[in-house]
């Protein structure tokens, strides 16, 4: 019986896991809260934050998601950001939030703003930039961060 029970409670944590990474955009989050709460732990943490806008049936959005979690990247994002991710939606969500950040989104998702501790934006995409991750691959990708976050020291 107990074995029986680890092996659920593993399924769960498992399934817990990759449902995560099959949908990184949480639908229904607070997207103000969620970028107020990343730039108070930017602060404390002496980072920058980050807003990647994206929606889970993006695949472009997915696979810089799963690339944010590996080798280079992850290292720099690690070292120096606070991600938050907002839902898009199919363009119909959190409207007023990417108008906020100079509507980033008009030419494709994923897309990014990166803020100052005080909330103003370092850096945004604005011609779609990331819209081709896929094609970018994991080292196009890469770079990308590497030259916003030098442009943005």
């Amino acid at each position: 019986m107990k074995k029986l029970l680890v092996f659920l409670v593993l399924v769960s944590v498992h399934n817990f896991v990759w449902a995560d990474d099959k949908n990184p955009y949480d639908e229904a989050a607070n997207a103000k809260e969620q970028i107020q709460a990343a730039l108070k732990s930017a602060k404390a943490a002496n980072k920058a934050a980050l807003i990647v806008f994206g929606a889970n049936w993006c695949g472009d959005c997915k696979m810089l998601n799963m690339e944010m979690h590996r080798g280079e990247l992850a290292k720099l994002v690690n070292d120096r950001l606070v991600v938050v991710k907002v839902d898009v939606g199919r363009f119909d969500r959190n409207k007023d939030v990417t108008a906020e950040y100079g509507n980033v989104v008009k030419k494709g998702i994923p897309s990014v703003a990166m803020l100052h501790t005080d909330g103003t934006v370092a850096y945004q995409t604005d011609g779609g930039e990331l819209a081709d991750a896929r094609k970018m691959g994991r080292d196009g990708v890469t770079k990308f961060f590497g030259a916003m976050l030098e442009k943005t020291k």
